[in-house]
């Protein structure tokens, strides 16, 4: 099995002379980097979060964003929910922030696992496989009501397309559905497809 690539993302830090938060957030950087590099992770790009983050995920396509910030990572977590709208993938949030304002704001905005206070070596991985099983679950649960969604709007289109044939040529329900996939067969079209074209030509005559 492949090893997940994975971009970390940090606050930008300014550093200063003897800065305590500035050594603190580079302390818990190197315990995320050892942690996932001692579980077999493939870490293939450190970013800052910043405007540029988007582009650069994007460009990289990793398996999996890690957030790692101390404090208030509501700026953090904006650029990383810019960079992954469209094409969704596993965000795990390392923070000291148990506030349950901000953990109810990463979840809704997308994040896989918020971990308070968590930053030891030997968690990183199960934290990780939860993260990737949850999102995975998340995703198949996504794409079934997507399906679910496409299916109630097919059945409505040639319900309505039956309803016109019914009505205009004075066919019964069986003899509309029937006349629907003859001419499905010889347009080699879906269904859904002919129904639409029965109510667009509907809708021109008036």
């Amino acid at each position: 099995m492949q090893s997940l690539r994975i971009v970390v993302v940090n606050p930008v830090a300014i550093e200063g002379d003897d800065d305590p938060a500035f050594e603190a957030q580079a302390a818990r950087g190197k315990a995320l980097r050892i942690g996932l590099l001692e579980a077999g992770y493939n870490i293939i790009a450190s970013l800052p979060a910043d405007l540029y983050l988007p582009e650069r995920i994007a460009q990289l396509q990793p398996d999996m964003v890690i957030i790692d910030a101390e404090s208030d990572a509501r700026d953090v977590l904006e650029h990383v929910v810019i960079a992954t709208r469209d094409a969704r993938r596993p965000i795990v949030l390392f923070t000291e922030d148990a506030k349950t304002s901000s953990m109810d704001a990463a979840m809704a905005a997308g994040v896989s696992a918020y971990i308070v206070a968590g930053l030891q070596t030997a968690r990183i991985k199960p934290v990780l496989e939860v993260a990737l099983a949850r999102f995975r679950q998340e995703q198949k649960l996504l794409a079934e009501l997507s399906d679910t969604k496409l299916k109630l709007a097919e059945r409505k289109l040639l319900d309505r397309a039956k309803g016109l044939l019914m009505d205009h040529q004075k066919l019964s329900e069986q003899e509309a559905y029937q006349k629907l996939r003859r001419l499905a067969m010889d347009k080699n079209l879906k269904l859904s497809e002919v129904a639409q074209r029965i109510i667009d030509a509907a809708d021109l005559l008036g």
